[in-house]
C-alpha cells in the first residue's frame, strides 16, 4: 500500500469497539487484550468490530444467522480473512458468568472478546466442555486474559 507521496505505508489495523446499550466497557483492557493477541497471531492489518449486546438482540443474532434459540455468550462472523470480522459479545451473558466464576466483569468481557476473535482467525476448541481448558485455543486466550489482568 502506498500513500499520495508513493512512500508505503505501513499496514492498519483497526478495532471497533461500540455498545448500543451504553453498558460501560474497559476499553483499555479491550485494545490491549486484542492488540496482543492480533500480534502474537502476526496479523498486521485489517479491521476488527466488537459489539456488546444485551440478551436480546445477541440472541435475535444467533437464531437469525445459526437458527440457535439461546443466548450465546459470543458470536464470531468472518467477513474476510486474515481479519476482517465482527464478534458480538453478551453483555448480559458476561455478568451471569463473572459472578458463576467469581471473576471481575471487566476480566469476563476481554475473555470473551479474545475468545470471539480467536474463532475469527480460525482457531477452534472441542465442543465438549471438558476437553476446553487443554485446548491451544483456550491456552492461548488465558495467556492474553493474564497479560492484561496479570
Amino acid at each position: 500500500m502506498t500513500g499520495e507521496s508513493g512512500d508505503p505505508q505501513p499496514p492498519q489495523l483497526d478495532i471497533v469497539l461500540s455498545s448500543p446499550g451504553r453498558e460501560p466497557l474497559p476499553e483499555e483492557a479491550l485494545r490491549r487484550a486484542l492488540a496482543s493477541l492480533l500480534a502474537r497471531e502476526g496479523v498486521e492489518s485489517g479491521e476488527l468490530s466488537v459489539t456488546f449486546l444485551a440478551d436480546d438482540p445477541i440472541r435475535e443474532l444467533n437464531v437469525r444467522y445459526l437458527a440457535h434459540d439461546w443466548v450465546p455468550d459470543v458470536l464470531s462472523f468472518s467477513l474476510a480473512p486474515p481479519l476482517l470480522g465482527d464478534v458480538y459479545v453478551g453483555y448480559d451473558q458476561a455478568r451471569r458468568q463473572s459472578v458463576e466464576l467469581a471473576v471481575p466483569l471487566d476480566e469476563e468481557l476481554v475473555r470473551l472478546a479474545v475468545h470471539g476473535t480467536l474463532h475469527l482467525l480460525g482457531h477452534e476448541h472441542p465442543d465438549d466442555p471438558a476437553g476446553r481448558e487443554d485446548s491451544e485455543m483456550y491456552q492461548l486466550q488465558e495467556a492474553v486474559v493474564r497479560e492484561v489482568f496479570g
